[in-house]
């Protein structure tokens, strides 16, 4: 396990989160464009504890790859469903920004993968 793959690991971890927690905590930059979206209230909780549990499960690959490289897949999907979700809504100005949080986990994937 090379020292690049746990800092990107740990780094997308740490991103994703930071959202999770945002959302949890109703951050009004977070809520605020989710509500634009019509995404309904009753999800939020939900998508929340999606990112929360995906973050905690790529911390858990360090030490049993497949949970990793499992939550990696599903936040990469979360996040794809994001950025659908996004163009759907013609906010096409916020699509840079479910990509930065997927970048770091694309990159972990990558590292993890190629180990």
């Amino acid at each position: 396990m090379s020292t690049t793959y746990v800092v990107v690991t740990v780094l997308a971890a740490a991103m994703t989160g930071f959202s999770a927690a945002s959302l949890f905590f109703r951050a009004k930059w977070v809520v605020q464009p989710l509500a634009d979206y019509a995404i309904p209230r009753s999800w939020w909780p939900w998508l929340a504890t999606a990112k929360a549990a995906g973050a905690a499960g790529l911390l858990a690959g360090l030490i049993l790859p497949v949970v990793g490289v499992m939550a990696g897949i599903g936040l990469v999907l979360y996040f794809a469903g994001a950025v659908v979700t996004v163009v759907r809504a013609r906010w096409y100005s916020h699509i840079p920004f479910p990509l930065l949080y997927a970048a770091p986990v694309v990159g972990a994937l990558v590292l993890g993968f190629s180990a």
